[in-house]
């Protein structure tokens, strides 16, 4: 397939995630709103990676996502710092007891949009 095409299938679904982390938000249900920020960011950064250099890694451990945007040139690496916070309430959100926060939830959003805003500059441009 593609790999430009995949990537503004990648760019989709990080549109997708942070409007259903709003909605999340919205019912107080902050760990669903950080979980669906992080899905939003790892498409980003897939979006970005595959426009860029026509791959993108699939890896178990997500904080190589954020290497590999630093490998791809100076915008994605740019967004690197953005990804890893992102992704560092991952495990809080989907995996331990203690609940995200609604300031933690807000923050992921704003971070996952961050991102996708970058993704939809690079890609469509």
């Amino acid at each position: 397939m593609n790999p430009l095409l995949i990537a503004r299938q990648h760019l989709d679904k990080a549109r997708e995630f942070p409007e259903a982390a709003e909605v999340s938000l919205d019912l107080d249900m902050f760990n669903a709103a950080t979980s669906n920020a992080v899905v939003s960011g790892i498409n980003s950064k897939d979006a970005i990676c595959l426009h860029l250099t026509g791959r993108t890694q699939k890896n178990r451990n997500h904080a190589d996502a954020a290497v590999e945007l630093k490998r791809v040139g100076k915008r994605a690496g740019d967004l690197a710092p953005t990804l890893t916070r992102l992704l560092k309430t991952k495990s809080k959100a989907q995996y331990q007891s203690v609940p995200v926060t609604r300031p933690a939830a807000v923050k992921a959003i704003q971070q996952a949009t961050a991102l996708f805003n970058e993704a939809r500059d690079i890609v469509t441009s």
